[in-house]
């Protein structure tokens, strides 16, 4: 069985990241969402509500799980059985990033493999910060957001 990790904090889920997981649907049996909790960070979004515009975003995809876990993600791999950890790439600063994450991966557990995908071009201003300013400023998040992620729940 191929499982996968696309692992974040989704503070809060984007477009780009709904995009990720459709286009690596077709290629792994089950998509672990991972949702790292790191209590250093000060997210702007609660874990619970993270979880449910995730969950509600792919509630008709059943391979897609949505779980948080703390630590490294290559341990987590180990933990879920996955073999392969998706991330999505915007531009060359990201697959310059992506690139050095994956080598230290796979020294950590040479079992798994990151697996990159090319981020739609129409989504490659869309990640989590521009989506956290444009909601305190009120702004049109409908091309930001997936349509079933609700971000005006209270």
């Amino acid at each position: 069985m191929k499982i996968a990790v696309f692992a974040g904090s989704f503070d809060p889920i984007t477009r780009g990241h709904e995009d990720i997981v459709l286009q690596a649907m077709p290629l792994f049996d089950e998509i672990i969402i991972a949702i790292g909790v790191n209590i250093d960070k000060k997210c702007a979004f609660p874990l619970e509500k993270r979880i449910k515009w995730i969950e509600n975003t792919f509630a008709e995809y059943p391979k897609v799980k949505v779980v948080s876990y703390q630590g490294l993600t290559v341990d987590f791999c180990r933990k879920m059985n996955a073999n392969f950890i998706i991330r999505g790439l915007r531009n060359t600063t990201d697959f310059e990033y992506e690139s050095v994450i994956a080598e230290a991966n796979k020294k950590l557990n040479p079992d798994v493999e990151t697996v990159l995908f090319l981020s739609n071009p129409d989504l490659r201003c869309v990640s989590s910060t521009v989506v956290r300013d444009l909601i305190k400023n009120g702004a049109d998040l409908t091309k930001f957001i997936p349509e079933k992620a609700r971000f005006n729940e209270k």
